[in-house]
C-alpha cells in the first residue's frame, strides 16, 4: 500500500509525524506499507525551522509542491494544479489530508477527481461560522473523504448529521497528543529565557481578525498585563503578529522577571513545548495551543468566542472569553491567583490514535 501524506502549514506536520512513525513501525515488522510526505509549500518556507523535523524525529517531506501565493483562491488553484501532476506521476493508494486549510482542500479535491481514496484527520470539527474560510474547506473534506479519521464521539455526531454514513467515520482519537506524549521527555527549556517553571504566563496571537482591531487588542493586553500583577508574560510571537505588538510598543525584550509582555526569541518546537508545559497559565487563540494546556493540566484562556475543540472547554482547563478585555482581566486575576477549575483529560488522548489509523488503513 501506497499512503500520500499531505501537509500544508508547520501545524500538519506536528499531527502527521505520529502517522510517519506508525507507517515506518508496520513497514519494519513485515507489512506491506509505504508513505510519501508531500508539503504543498516551499523549501525556504521561515516557518519550517531546520530543527522541526528533527524535534518530531521524521524525514523532511519527500516532495515539496512549492506554492507560496497568499491569496487562498490561487493557493487553491495551484495547490491542485501541482497536486494533480503528482498523483499522475506516482502510484498511491490512499492520500492523507489533515486539519482545514485551504491546500488541504485542494488536495482533498484532487484526490477524490483522481479516483484515490481520501482519509481525514481531525474530521467533524466545526466552528459553526460559515463566514470563515476554514470551515467551508472542513465541510468540502469531509464530505469528499471515504475516511473520517474523528477525535470523539461529538465530531461523529456532526458527521452523522451532515450525512455521512456510518461505515467511513472512525473514532481514532486526538492525533496532537500521540506527538505529546512521545516528546513529553524530550522538551527542553529555552536558551536565552532565565525561567522558574509556573512563575510566568505565556501568549501566542495568529489571528488576523484580532490584530485587525488594534484598539481592542490594545485593551485586551493592557487588561492582560494589568492583571497578571507583575508575573511576567512571555509572548513567543512570529511574523505579523510580533511585529503588530511591537508596533503597538508592548513588547520588551529585557528581563522576564522583570513582568509585563516579554518578546522571547524565536523557538523550536520542543523549547515552546517545555514554555507552555511549565507556564502558570497560557493566554492564546490557538485550539492546538488550548489542546496542549488541557493535556499538560495548564491553565489556558482562549481569545475567542468559541472553539473547535469544545472537550478542553467541558473537560480540559480552557476557557473562553472572546474578545472582551473585561473578561480577559478577570480571568487573568484568577490565572494568577490560582483559582481554575477542575480538569481532566478527554476520551482517547491516549496517544495511540496513529497507531489506529495505519491499522484500520492496512486492512482496507
Amino acid at each position: 500500500m501506497n499512503i500520500c501524506i499531505v501537509a500544508g502549514a508547520r501545524p500538519n506536520f506536528i499531527k502527521v509525524a505520529p502517522i510517519v512513525r506508525a507507517i515506518e513501525n508496520a513497514r519494519e515488522h513485515g507489512r506491506e506499507i509505504d508513505y510519501t510526505l508531500v508539503y504543498t509549500g516551499a523549501e525556504d518556507d521561515p516557518t519550517l525551522e531546520s530543527s522541526l523535523f528533527d524535534d518530531l524525529q521524521i524525514a523532511r517531506p519527500q516532495v515539496l509542491l512549492g506554492v507560496t501565493c497568499e491569496n487562498l483562491n490561487e493557493l487553491t488553484g495551484q495547490v491542485m494544479s501541482a497536486f494533480e501532476r503528482y498523483l499522475q506521476e506516482r502510484k498511491t493508494d490512499v492520500v492523507i489530508v489533515v486539519d482545514d486549510l485551504a491546500s488541504t482542500m485542494a488536495a482533498a479535491i484532487v484526490t477524490k477527481k483522481q479516483g484515490i481514496t481520501l482519509a481525514h484527520i481531525v474530521a467533524g470539527t466545526r466552528s459553526f461560522d460559515i463566514k470563515m474560510p476554514k470551515e467551508i474547506n472542513r465541510l468540502v473534506i469531509d464530505g469528499l473523504s471515504d475516511l473520517l479519521f474523528t477525535a470523539g464521539m461529538g465530531a461523529n455526531s456532526i458527521a452523522t448529521r451532515e450525512g455521512a454514513e456510518l461505515s467511513k467515520i472512525y473514532t481514532v482519537g486526538n492525533i496532537l497528543m500521540d506527538t505529546l506524549r512521545f516528546n513529553r521527555n524530550r522538551l527542553k527549556a529555552p536558551s536565552g529565557l532565565d525561567l522558574q517553571a509556573g512563575k510566568y504566563l505565556v501568549f501566542t496571537l495568529n489571528r488576523k481578525a484580532l490584530m485587525a482591531d488594534r484598539e481592542n487588542l490594545r485593551r485586551m493586553i493592557e487588561a492582560m498585563i494589568e492583571n497578571a500583577d507583575g508575573t511576567p508574560i512571555i509572548a513567543p510571537l512570529r511574523g505579523r503578529a510580533r511585529e503588530t505588538i511591537r508596533e503597538m510598543g508592548f513588547l520588551q525584550e529585557a528581563s522576564p522577571m522583570g513582568g509585563g509582555l516579554v518578546g522571547a526569541p524565536p523557538l523550536s518546537y520542543l523549547e515552546f513545548g517545555w514554555l507552555t508545559a511549565h507556564a502558570r497559565g497560557i493566554i492564546t487563540d490557538s485550539g492546538n495551543v488550548a489542546e496542549e494546556a488541557t493535556f499538560n493540566g495548564v491553565p489556558c484562556i482562549t481569545l475567542n468566542s468559541y472553539t473547535e475543540h469544545i472537550e478542553t472547554v467541558k473537560v480540559g482547563t480552557n476557557e473562553l472569553v472572546g474578545e472582551d478585555a473585561a473578561l480577559l482581566g478577570e480571568m487573568v486575576a484568577k490565572m494568577v491567583r490560582g483559582e481554575w477549575k477542575e480538569s481532566a483529560l478527554p476520551d482517547r488522548w491516549d496517544g495511540r490514535t496513529a497507531e489506529r489509523i495505519v491499522q484500520i488503513l492496512m486492512e482496507l
